[in-house]
């Protein structure tokens, strides 16, 4: 048996080193968010800080046009025994309420020294006043009224009413009376007011409240943004019936119609650009993206009034929050943020 040796050579046991190539540095570029939108800046952080030290800064008093029709006049005749207080003397109890985030039996006592403070000879209503004339007290949001079209953005958050706390959910699961309503609003991107609100059920869709929404604000609306739960034909044929450009991003599965009336064409036509330019590059197109402003209101009015409701009746529960957007509007125009594309 003969063994066999096996000859390499030098060049086989060479080991190859690796050359190594220098890294050119990179310039550090901002991340890009929602597709194609770019980080902005503010640009007024000056001006908007003392905005917001502003929203701070009051002086409580009861002007003299409050305390002179603090009583009702009670002229439409009606059953029942008439109102003491009139509705402008509730509602500025209810907007201390809200402002301060009290309750009703504190709101009490907070107007009883109120007006002791200000030697003003009048009553305060109790508690049990307050919560009923709540439930049928109208509200207006003060909202300005524009000369020409204005461009809105709508969608709907969450208010929690009642149920366990996220550590108890998180610990032991939710239990079924854990409930939440559904507010609905309709903002101005330009000037960051409250053009319309709803407050409903939670089982109650974006596009059922469209028209609500449409019919309460007296600005004439260029432009509607909405997320996809705004793409039924409800909802496109009632901003086509009032001439208002939609920027709704239509069902990942949505067919032509091809109407020969020459109805529901903006639908069509935002189709046939994704189709060629894809959906990121529509919505950069369109500017959809400002639809995330109403995000941000949402927000705004979550970190002062909080993310829940105190009242338990709904009716109860849409004067809250139609005070609250009553109040965020006036804390807007103390000045908010401007903001550029960085560079």
């Amino acid at each position: 048996m003969t063994r066999t040796t096996k000859t390499t050579t030098k060049s086989q046991h060479r080991k190859t080193r690796k050359t190594k190539v220098a890294k050119t540095p990179t310039p550090k570029t901002f991340k890009q968010v929602h597709g194609e939108r770019k980080p902005r800046k503010i640009i007024n952080w000056k001006e908007y800080n003392e905005a917001l030290v502003q929203r701070g800064n009051f002086t409580l008093w009861l002007a003299d046009d409050v305390i002179e029709h603090w009583l009702h006049e009670n002229k439409a005749t009606k059953l029942g025994r008439p109102f003491t207080y009139s509705d402008l003397a509730i509602e500025s109890l209810l907007t201390i309420r809200e402002f301060f985030r009290t309750t009703y039996r504190a709101t009490e006592g907070f107007g009883i020294s109120l007006a002791k403070l200000l030697n003003a000879d009048i009553a305060i209503p109790d508690f049990t006043s307050l919560a009923k004339r709540a439930a049928k007290l109208g509200i207006d949001i003060d909202v300005t009224k524009y000369h020409g079209k204005i461009d809105v953005v709508v969608d709907s958050t969450g208010l929690k009413v009642f149920g366990e706390g996220e550590w108890k959910v998180k610990k032991h699961g939710w239990a079924k009376h854990r409930t939440w309503r559904k507010l609905h609003l309709m903002i101005d991107p330009a000037t960051h007011q409250i053009i319309a609100e709803l407050l409903t059920d939670n089982d109650v869709h974006d596009s059922q409240v469209v028209t609500t929404l449409l019919n309460e604000t007296e600005n004439e609306i260029g432009r509607f943004y909405g997320d996809g739960a705004y793409d039924p034909w409800t909802v496109r044929d009632e901003l086509e019936k009032r001439n208002i450009e939609q920027v709704i991003p239509p069902r990942a599965d949505a067919v032509l119609q091809n109407r020969k009336d020459g109805c529901r064409k903006e639908r069509d036509t935002a189709i046939r650009v994704i189709a060629v330019i894809g959906r990121k590059g529509w919505k950069v197109r369109m500017g959809y993206h400002r639809r995330s402003l109403s995000e941000t209101g949402m927000c705004r009015m979550k970190t002062i009034f909080g993310g829940s409701l105190k009242n338990r009746k709904l009716e109860n529960q849409q004067t809250e929050v139609r005070l609250r957007c009553k109040l965020l509007n006036k804390l807007s125009t103390f000045g908010m943020p401007k903001s550029v594309p960085r560079e």
